[in-house]
């Protein structure tokens, strides 16, 4: 059975050197509300939803010198670091994937309660994917990480919306997110915006054969007509659009 429109959109992730930098930004201006926090393999990662919507999860490097998320800042600094797909089947997800053509890297089914594998941002549109499936008992009760000072939330929250992203390729753009992960796909010129059902998140792809492929930026919205606050590009390293169109 195809499953396929089971797949969740549950997170982006943003790599950053510091958390407490991005605070100020996150609670204090745009109302992220904390999720949950803990350990990684090289990593510490905390996870704040906006507007009652979108998670956007910060990852600090943590461990060795040499880890996977120290090299990422050294190279590219703060910025998108990848985002994250919840399956119901983790194998049957590998399956489907290895078959249209992608080479899965870092697959991980040791841990019952949180199997992974990824796509790699050379096959995969310039970004890492990664491909979940979780236990029924992961409840986020072992995790004991502190989330770093925060000031009080802003009394608006902002949501956040999804990602924005560059694709040279409108057929690989759709075998990507649609075939391969389950989206619903609106078409428009030069636009593929591209939704999951029970996902807040969207992604929305330029196709763009004169720009390198990637992500370039989150979306958000607000009830208010407020801007986003202009500090916001250079704390969390991207780009970030107002989306009112995503509503």
């Amino acid at each position: 059975m195809d499953d396929s429109h089971h797949i969740l959109f549950d997170h982006i992730a943003i790599a950053v050197h510091d958390p407490a930098g991005v605070t100020p930004l996150l609670v204090g201006e745009l109302g992220g509300e904390p999720v949950a926090a803990g350990p990684g393999a090289g990593f510490l990662w905390y996870q704040w939803r906006f507007g009652g919507a979108g998670v956007l999860e910060i990852l600090e490097p943590h461990g060795p010198s040499d880890g996977f998320l120290h090299r990422f800042l050294e190279s590219r600094g703060p910025g998108i670091h990848h985002v994250t797909f919840k399956v119901p089947n983790h194998t049957v997800a590998i399956e489907r994937a290895t078959r249209q053509g992608y080479d899965v890297v870092g697959l991980n089914a040791d841990d019952p309660h949180w199997m992974e594998a990824f796509l790699h941002p050379k096959q995969a549109q310039g970004i890492v994917v990664q491909i979940v499936e979780t236990g029924p008992q992961d409840d986020g009760s072992d995790w004991q990480l502190p989330f770093p000072p925060s000031p009080e939330p802003a009394p608006d929250p902002t949501a956040l919306r999804g990602l924005r992203m560059v694709a040279h390729d409108l057929e690989r753009a759709r075998l990507q997110w649609q075939s391969l992960l389950g989206a619903e796909c609106e078409a428009g010129e030069n636009l593929l915006v591209f939704r999951w059902a029970g996902s807040p998140l969207r992604i929305a792809v330029e196709i763009d054969r004169d720009r390198p492929e990637g992500p370039i930026g989150l979306e958000w919205s607000t009830e208010s007509a407020r801007s986003l606050p202009a500090t916001a590009d250079s704390v969390l390293g991207t780009a970030n659009f107002a989306a009112s169109e995503a509503n």
